[in-house]
C-alpha cells in the first residue's frame, strides 16, 4: 500500500466508528482497521439486542441499531475500511508509522487505538457441572426470543446483567437475578427501574452447583460468607454475565505503557508512543468512566490533537456545523 493515511483507527466498535466519522468531518485521510469480519464491535457482536441508554439523543437504542446508525453516519464519507485485518506490530519511521497487518503494511501519520476490551472472552462459572447442561447456560444473548415464556435466571451485578434482566423480563415467564453482593454495580437509574419491576433479586448469593431436573436447570445457591445457608431455583435458562476477560499481550508487544490490560493515556488521549492515541474502553486515565458517551468525546479529543500535530499550521478549532457546511 502506497497511501499514507493521516489517521489509522484500530478498532471498528462505537468509539472507532465515531472517531472515523469525526476524522473525515475534519477532512483527514482516514482508515478503520477491524479484526472481525464486520464493523460494530461488542454492541453488535455481544449485545445486539441489549438496550443502551447513555448515548445522547437515542433513547434505549439496541446495540445492533446503534452500530447501524454509526456505520450509516460513517458512510457519509469515503473512509477506507479493512475488516478481517489484525495488526501484528507498530513501527515508527521518520515520516510515518508502519502498521504490519495480516492484510499487508498500512502507513499512517497517526494511530488511534479503539479496540475496546480487545479479544474478549466471557468470565465463566467457577463451578464444575455436567456438560449436558450447557444448553441451559448462556454467556451471550443472540436471540432474546429464546427466553419467551421461560423461567430465566441472570447471574451478575453490573450494567449488562441488570439491563439484560430487564429486557428478558419483557418476554420471559419469570426473571430472577443473583448477585454476590447486596448492592448492584449498575447505573442507579437501571437499578431503580429493576427495583420497580417484577424481577426477583437474590442477594447476596453465589452459584454453588447446577443440576438437571425434569429437563430444567436446578441452580443451587449458597449465601455469601455463610455457606450453610442455601437456596434453590429451578429455571429453564441461566444467563451468566460476569463480564469479560481480554488478552493484553498484543498491546504490550506494541510497546505501549499499560495499566493492567488497559492503555495509559493523558488528558489528550496520548499514549507513551508519539502520535499514537487510545480511546474507549481500552484507554485508562484518572476519573475514567467506561461509557459509550465518553468514548465519543475521547475520539474528538484524539482527532483534534492528532490533527494539530500533523498539520500544525492548520486551523482546527471549528464548530461541526462550519466543518460540515464546507463539504
Amino acid at each position: 500500500m502506497t497511501t499514507i493515511y493521516d489517521i489509522a483507527i484500530i478498532g471498528g466498535g462505537p468509539a472507532g466508528l465515531f472517531a472515523g466519522y469525526y476524522a473525515k468531518l475534519r477532512n483527514l485521510n482516514t482508515c478503520i482497521i477491524e479484526s472481525l469480519p464486520t464493523l460494530g464491535g461488542q454492541p453488535n457482536t455481544l449485545y445486539a439486542q441489549k438496550k443502551i441508554y447513555d448515548v445522547a439523543g437515542l433513547i434505549g437504542v439496541s446495540g445492533e441499531d446503534l452500530s447501524s446508525k454509526l456505520i450509516e453516519q460513517l458512510n457519509m464519507f469515503d473512509c477506507d475500511i479493512f475488516t478481517k485485518t489484525t495488526i501484528n506490530s507498530i513501527n515508527s519511521n521518520p515520516n510515518y508509522i508502519s502498521l504490519d497487518s495480516t492484510n499487508g503494511e498500512i502507513k499512517t501519520k497517526a494511530v488511534i487505538i479503539a479496540v475496546g476490551n480487545g479479544a474478549f472472552n466471557p468470565r465463566k462459572l467457577a463451578v464444575e457441572f455436567d456438560s449436558k447442561l450447557n444448553n441451559h447456560v448462556d454467556y451471550f444473548v443472540n436471540d432474546i426470543n429464546k427466553y419467551k415464556d421461560k423461567d430465566v435466571l441472570v447471574a451478575g451485578g453490573g450494567d449488562s446483567a441488570v439491563d439484560w434482566a430487564f429486557e428478558i423480563n419483557k418476554v420471559a415467564k419469570s426473571t430472577s437475578i443473583v448477585h454476590r453482593r447486596d448492592t448492584f454495580r449498575a447505573l442507579e437509574s437501571s437499578v431503580i427501574r429493576m427495583n420497580n419491576s417484577s424481577i426477583k433479586q437474590v442477594t447476596p448469593y453465589l452459584i454453588e452447583d447446577l443440576q438437571s431436573i425434569d429437563n430444567k436447570l436446578k441452580v443451587i445457591l449458597s449465601k455469601a460468607r455463610d455457606k450453610n445457608t442455601k437456596e434453590e431455583l429451578v429455571v429453564d435458562n441461566l444467563l451468566v454475565n460476569y463480564g469479560y476477560t481480554s488478552d493484553s499481550k498484543l498491546l504490550r508487544s506494541w510497546g505501549l505503557d499499560l495499566t493492567g490490560p488497559y492503555i495509559k493515556v493523558n488528558q489528550k488521549m496520548e499514549t507513551n508512543l508519539n502520535n499514537i492515541y487510545a480511546i474507549g474502553d481500552v484507554a485508562e486515565y484518572d476519573g475514567k468512566l467506561k461509557l459509550i458517551a465518553n468514548a465519543f468525546s475521547e475520539g474528538t479529543i484524539a482527532i483534534a490533537q492528532a490533527q494539530s500535530k500533523i498539520y500544525p499550521d492548520k486551523s482546527y478549532f471549528e464548530h461541526s456545523t462550519n466543518l460540515f457546511d464546507n463539504k
